[in-house]
């Protein structure tokens, strides 16, 4: 079912191929491995997109989809991905990324009222920006990092598991008379 879906959305992106919101990234969009499903590009693409979900900023489709184009990674799951980030999981990602970078600063975390303002922005953000960007930027690399090889060893797991029950069930071959 999932190589279905799959093959379906890149038909659909190759037909669309010449549209302008494509056309920008050329043939390389209908590239085979941006919609393979092999273990690799899986992993991979899961690794990198947890790693853009770090990312402080709001580009983290754009920069998933950039990342899978460059490295030739799964598009879908890189995208997927990033969206473990998303506007009820925002909070305490960024906070626990804070905390962990006022931990390794050696700082102690401070208490902080958010207001969705410019002004806030310019000068109540200033004393929090360093832990808070180092922050970001471990639990980017160690969530991408956890999260490939975590994956890669359920992957690996779920195929000898297969493989083993596949061959438990088969007859025995007969030995000639």
């Amino acid at each position: 079912m999932q190589r279905r879906i799959v093959k379906q959305l890149a038909n659909w992106v190759a037909a669309r191929r010449e549209r302008w919101y494509l056309r920008v990234f050329g043939s390389r969009v209908t590239d085979p491995l941006l919609w393979s499903l092999n273990r690799h590009s899986i992993t991979a693409a899961f690794g990198a997109g947890l790693a853009i979900a770090f990312v402080p900023l709001p580009v983290h489709t754009i920069a998933a989809v950039l990342a899978a184009l460059y490295w030739r990674l799964n598009l879908p799951v890189a995208l997927a991905s990033t969206w473990v980030v998303n506007p009820f999981t925002v909070v305490p990602f960024y906070y626990g990324a804070y905390r962990l970078g006022a931990l390794l600063l050696h700082r102690a975390p401070r208490h902080f009222a958010f207001q969705p303002s410019w002004r806030w922005l310019e000068h109540g953000l200033g004393p929090y920006w360093k832990p808070f960007l180092l922050g970001c930027l471990v639990s980017g690399v160690v969530a991408g990092v956890l999260g490939r090889w975590g994956l890669e060893l359920v992957w690996r797991a779920a195929v000898r598991r297969q493989f083993r029950r596949r061959h438990q069930s088969s007859p025995a071959p007969k030995a000639p008379r």
